[in-house]
């Protein structure tokens, strides 16, 4: 099922020395129960592109839509707040909260009541496969794939049915990488998330559902 489209999507921006038109008329769609991976260089427009589907840039021309209706319409605070969650490459993690209360903060930002958000917040953190023995801990009292672990639970604390990923292995070993994109598959095939990778691993190709190409700005099928 659709729930995001992009429609003859542009972004340029203003350097020193000239116009950079970082993502050039792009259509895509984006399925809930998929993993979608766009894959490109460093400078593709491939990180543009994510902030444009997450709502944190807005196109120059062209529409994005999500569940038929432009993102524009919709108020940009709700749609961060509720619609897409994005898990970056460093983590975002509040270095003074516990991991418990990183994954409690987005909940209570929804008006629950802490109790219910902390039960809530519990059973995200034993789903990314960590334990009670990780409440307590700070982020740098973690290895990176822990830490990107909670990032994925506090991203799915927003209710979100859309996970925007930037290059969530890129400072990861092999191996927690690999843990980490089974995770995000799994949340596709199981849980009927929509999940789009943006990365430069081309190992991620052979994991995902849709593979495209981001290249001067321009997205292909791969």
């Amino acid at each position: 099922m659709e729930i995001l489209k992009l429609v003859d999507v542009s972004y340029s921006y203003q350097n020193q020395f000239q116009t950079v038109d970082a993502v050039k008329n792009v259509n895509l769609e984006i399925e809930q129960g998929k993993v979608h991976a766009i894959i490109g260089k460093s400078g593709s427009g491939k990180s543009t592109l994510l902030s444009l589907m997450a709502g944190l840039t807005l196109p120059k021309s062209g529409d994005i839509l999500y569940e038929g209706e432009s993102i524009q319409k919709i108020s940009l605070e709700e749609y961060r707040r509720d619609k897409a969650s994005v898990i970056y490459q460093t983590f975002n993690l509040f270095p003074l909260m516990t991991v418990l209360e990183n994954v409690i903060f987005p909940l209570e930002l929804k008006g629950m009541k802490h109790s219910e958000a902390r039960e809530i917040a519990m059973k995200l953190i034993e789903s990314v496969g960590l334990g009670k023995g990780h409440y307590k801990r700070f982020p740098n009292m973690l290895s990176g794939g822990e830490r990107q672990r909670v990032a994925i639970a506090r991203a799915l604390a927003t209710g979100s049915k859309l996970l925007l990923a930037d290059e969530p292995t890129g400072s990861l070993d092999v191996a927690n990488g690999d843990v980490v994109v089974k995770l995000l598959t799994d949340l596709a095939h199981n849980d009927n998330l929509a999940v789009v990778i943006v990365t430069h691993d081309l190992s991620i190709e052979q994991k995902a559902d849709v593979v495209f190409q981001m290249q001067d700005g321009r997205l292909s099928l791969m």
